[in-house]
Parts: C-alpha cells; sequence; structure tokens
C-alpha cells in the first residue's frame, strides 16, 4: 500500500523510559484545536479508545510507475491485509489502552474507573457501537477503504465522535448521527463529574515501504511497516468548563520490522493483459506515435505474521500515546 502523504517520526526507545520523539520536517507534528479543555484538571475519564486497522484500499495514481511501475495512465492497486484476527485486534487494542491509562496516571491525572463513567446517568445512552465496527473510509488521492474498529476490554461500548472517521457511502450517515449524540453525552458527563473526558482514535496502516526515522525492532528483519495514520488518528478532550480540544496527528508514528509477507494476488489473465498493452505502447513510441497510456490494475495481499505483527501495531500506538500525552502535559 503507498505512503498516505506521512513523514516519518524519528523514534528513539529506551527500555524504561518514554522515548524521545524527533520530528523530520518542518511540519508540525500535531495540529491542535482549543487549550482549555485540560486545563488546571487533576483528574481525567476515557470514555472512548479506538483502534481501527485497514484490511482493504483501492489507491490509485495517475504518475508513471507508482507501487507498480506502469508505462502511464491511471494506476490502481487493491490492497489487502490478511490474517489478523478478532483475537489480534483485540490484543493490540486492550495494549495500547493499558498504556495510554498508565501514563495518564504516571503524569499525576488520576484516572477514573471505567465502570464507574458508564453508570453515571449522564452515559445511560451513550449512543456507542458494537465491537468490531466495519466503516468504508475515504482516503486521499480518490483513494478508499474498509477498516474495522475495535475498542479496549475494559469498555463497555465503542464510542466515536464527529471527527474519529472520515466515512464513505450511505452506511455512515447514522454513524455520523450517532457521534454527533455521544460528543454531547460525553461533554455532559465531564460537566456533571467535573473531570475532562478523552476519547481517542487510532487508524493503523499496513505498508511494504519502509519510512525513513521509524523505529525499527532490534534483531528482525525489515519487511515492512505500520503506521498510525495521520489525518484519522486524533483525541478529542470534552472539558468540565465547557471547553473541548482536539489534537490530530499531523505526521505518521511508524514502526518497522518482520511484520507482513506480500505478494501479487491479481489473476494470470489480469497479467497477461497487461504485459500485452506495455508491449503495445513501447511498439507504438518506437514507431514515433508517441507512448499509449495504458493504466495498470494490481492485487496485493499482506499476510500478517501471528505475534510480530501484534507487537509491532501495539508499538506504534503505544508512541502514538506519547504524542498525545506531550501535548496534555502541556495544556493542563
Amino acid at each position: 500500500m503507498k505512503s498516505r502523504k506521512t513523514i516519518a517520526l524519528a523514534l528513539a526507545l529506551s527500555a524504561f523510559a518514554l522515548p524521545a520523539a524527533a520530528y523530520a520536517g518542518d511540519s508540525a507534528p500535531v495540529k491542535v484545536s482549543g487549550k482549555e479543555a485540560v486545563k488546571g484538571a487533576t483528574g481525567v475519564a476515557v470514555a472512548a479508545f479506538n483502534v481501527g486497522f485497514i484490511f482493504e484500499s483501492t489507491d490509485q495514481t495517475k504518475a508513471t510507475g507508482g507501487l507498480m511501475g506502469a508505462f502511464g495512465g491511471t494506476t490502481k492497486a487493491k490492497s489487502s491485509l490478511v490474517g489478523v484476527t478478532p483475537e489480534m485486534m483485540q490484543k493490540i487494542a486492550d495494549a495500547a489502552y493499558a498504556d495510554f491509562t498508565a501514563k495518564l496516571a504516571a503524569s499525576g491525572l488520576a484516572v477514573k474507573d471505567a465502570a464507574t463513567v458508564f453508570a453515571a446517568p449522564e452515559m445511560a445512552k451513550p449512543h456507542g457501537q458494537t465491537s468490531p465496527l466495519d466503516i468504508s473510509i475515504a482516503l486521499e488521492k480518490k483513494s478508499k477503504g474498509k477498516a474495522t474498529y475495535v475498542k479496549p476490554s475494559a469498555l463497555p461500548t465503542l464510542i466515536m465522535v464527529a471527527g474519529d472517521f472520515q466515512g464513505s457511502g450511505l452506511s455512515s450517515m447514522g454513524l455520523a448521527m450517532d457521534a454527533g449524540q455521544a460528543g454531547y453525552a460525553l461533554s455532559q458527563y465531564a460537566k456533571a463529574a467535573g473531570v475532562p473526558v478523552v476519547d481517542v482514535t487510532y487508524l493503523i496502516d499496513f505498508s511494504d515501504q519502509k519510512r525513513p526515522g521509524a523505529f525499527s525492532f532490534g534483531g528482525l528483519e525489515v519487511n515492512a511497516n505500520l503506521s498510525v495514520v495521520p489525518g484519522y488518528s486524533r483525541m478529542t478532550v470534552f472539558g468540565a468548563n465547557g471547553k473541548t480540544t482536539t489534537v490530530t496527528l499531523s505526521q505518521s508514528v511508524s514502526v518497522d520490522g518482520d511484520f507482513i509477507d506480500k505478494h501479487d494476488a491479481s489473476s494470470t489473465t489480469a497479467k497477461t493483459t497487461q504485459a500485452a498493452a506495455n508491449v503495445a505502447g513501447g511498439i507504438m513510441a518506437a514507431m514515433g506515435h508517441g507512448g499509449m497510456m495504458f493504466g495498470k490494475t494490481r492485487k496485493f495481499e499482506f499476510d500478517a505474521k501471528p505475534g510480530n505483527y501484534e507487537e509491532g501495531a501495539a508499538k506504534a500506538a503505544g508512541l502514538a500515546n506519547d504524542v498525545l500525552m506531550g501535548q496534555i502535559n502541556a495544556l493542563k
């Protein structure tokens, strides 16, 4: 799968300490809207923590080459991730949530028990969804995909607020309405409980491209990259003071490692047809008629390696947690 216009974070990890993050490029690693929701807070409630996984995407480019190396025209790559089970996704979501709440506590914020939060009258109708939740998502460059979102086991329902997903098609309309009502419920609880309420959503992408500056697991072959996707990964904080803060990743958080095996899943007929088109284009160019712009479509499957995939995805989410925690500490 192609890069999503990302510039990777250069991240150095210590076994027992939070990593120091260095960012490539001049753009800020996050975009912050509103700065008052956590000001002066000594406690916090985490009402939503969603980890999404891109399982299918159709990427399109007009540039010659691209992922597949076409002669020209429109190139399409239909990529799918296989081998990731619901149990693997749950393990990743649980690890990421546990890491986030532990870091909140380490920063001096008392984290309210989830059962207490959802027992409050304001949370009687949180307008949540069943986990896992499948969403058709809109990607940039006229691309589209399918993602599955999973909540941690500690939370009773999967809550999304406005801006947590970028859906495509009519099927997302109902989810968008629920998201608006869920945001209202969380804001009312924050006011009643006197603590900020946090909503986090991550979207994890798979790729066969190594991104510069990504964290690499020592001793493992680097054959793939897992990243928390910028623009689709964010935190919303509803303040007890009625203010709202949103922190959106504007650069990816990347981890390289031995996570995935890739193979071309295109049919023999599709490959033969494309090869003939490429030869025809070359002949026409040699005859002085200019290069013919034949597009190219390929299907790729990415087979996740059990154990390695979970470790890499959880590490990527944990590093994204550090980015969000940096913002919480700066704003409180």
